[in-house]
């Protein structure tokens, strides 16, 4: 069992919690699934808006995931695995690989979002490797990391 208090969580915020009760935005760890051999995989909610309030638009998300698997990927590259797209439209699910320290998790957040704020294009929006290459908004995506780290002092406050 692993100790969630040692990287910086609090265990009362792991897991799944009822979303009426959510405030955002907010850094929380989801879950750790140990391995046999000792690896640990970590899902961790970067949630951005209230659930079942406001939404972040298709283009907002699609741009904003963009800059997270680029920065991730160059900031974690040995623990980056995959970063997804919450159905209902309030954030994203970071899956890393043995890295599972919070303060470790918000720092390189925070890193990501404000190079998002000195970009001048959004990653990867070219018909080579985006399937929807025209639908981004590098101004949403910068007025989206502007918000989130104008609310950095909250990050830890999930209920």
């Amino acid at each position: 069992m692993l100790d969630v208090t040692q990287l910086g969580w609090e265990p009362a915020t792991v897991g799944e919690l009822d979303h009426r009760l959510l405030k955002a935005p907010h850094v929380k760890l989801r879950s750790a699934k140990p391995g046999a051999g000792g690896d640990v995989v970590y899902s961790v909610d970067l949630r951005i808006n209230l659930p079942n309030s406001v939404f972040l638009s298709t283009t907002e998300m699609h741009s904003f995931e963009h800059f997270l698997l680029w920065g991730f990927q160059k900031y974690m590259p040995q623990n980056f695995i995959s970063i997804g797209l919450m159905g209902c439209q309030t954030g994203f699910y970071l899956i890393l690989f043995n890295e599972g320290r919070a303060d470790t998790i918000m720092d390189v957040y925070e890193k990501i979002l404000n190079d998002i704020l000195t970009a001048s294009e959004v990653p990867y929006a070219n018909i080579e490797q985006c399937g929807n290459y025209k639908n981004h908004s590098l101004e949403l995506a910068q007025a989206l990391a502007r918000r989130i780290l104008e609310s950095k002092s909250n990050w830890r406050q999930i209920v």
